[in-house]
């Protein structure tokens, strides 16, 4: 019987940089117009949608917050 098991370690998966994938459910009125700024500004639904949230988040506010 062998007296050690050598596993080699896994190599960084694809995908591992910084970023994870989200899923959302939108009414499609929402999707059009997304897609309508995508268009127009020639990015890509996800690019609209990050520059977007990023803005948002930047900006929003609590309501109650002390």
């Amino acid at each position: 019987m062998a007296e050690k098991i050598t596993i080699k370690r896994k190599s960084e998966r694809r995908g591992d940089d910084g970023h994870k994938i989200v899923s959302v459910r939108m009414r499609d009125e929402l999707i059009a117009r997304l897609d309508t700024l995508a268009e127009t500004a020639n990015r890509s639904r996800n690019e609209i949608i990050n520059l977007l949230l990023e803005s948002a988040v930047d900006i929003v506010e609590i309501e109650g917050e002390e």
